[in-house]
């Protein structure tokens, strides 16, 4: 009989698939302020190695960071509507595909392949956000005259408990 061992830690396509929204964020929100890059660039490291080695803590710690930055860029920074939106879109869809990588780990393995399910959860994931992104700029636009970046931020936490609860 042969032993088959299985590691139980997220794919790394997973992994791949969990960092790369959280660099595409942390580089809309570094141009708008670089304190928010500097906060989101603690969020990368953060959710990166969390879904490496399938902490959900870790993880979580690394897309709130995501999303500190998002607020540093609308609060402190006065940021426009566009790098919120694809930052705060970014840090959802950082902390949905990791714990779903996370999730296929602790049931599957990293030596499965998952590439078609992980692939069909991305692409799911990311038109619910485009939906969700879609809504919070039409609203922002029509809504514009005379309303504060603040409603932006507020509206942008609605569209990110929106993706969260679609889930």
């Amino acid at each position: 009989m042969v032993a088959v061992t299985v590691t139980r830690k997220p794919p790394r396509l997973g992994v791949a698939l969990a960092a790369l929204p959280a660099a595409v964020g942390a580089a809309a929100l570094g141009l708008a302020s670089g304190a928010a890059a500097g906060v989101a660039a603690a969020g990368i490291l953060l959710a990166g190695v969390g879904t490496l080695v399938g902490s959900r803590r870790t993880l979580g710690a690394g897309s709130a960071a995501l999303a500190g930055g998002v607020f540093v860029a609308g609060g402190l920074a006065g940021a426009g509507a566009a790098p919120l939106l694809v930052g705060g879109l970014s840090a959802a869809l950082t902390w949905d595909l990791g714990e779903h990588a996370i999730g296929l780990g602790e049931q599957l393995g990293r030596e499965t392949d998952a590439t078609r399910n992980l692939a069909t959860h991305a692409a799911a994931s990311i038109a619910v956000g485009a939906v969700a992104g879609a809504v919070a700029f039409g609203v922002y636009v029509a809504a514009a005259g005379g309303q504060p970046v603040v409603a932006l931020v507020f509206l942008l936490v609605g569209a990110v408990a929106l993706v969260s609860a679609v889930r």
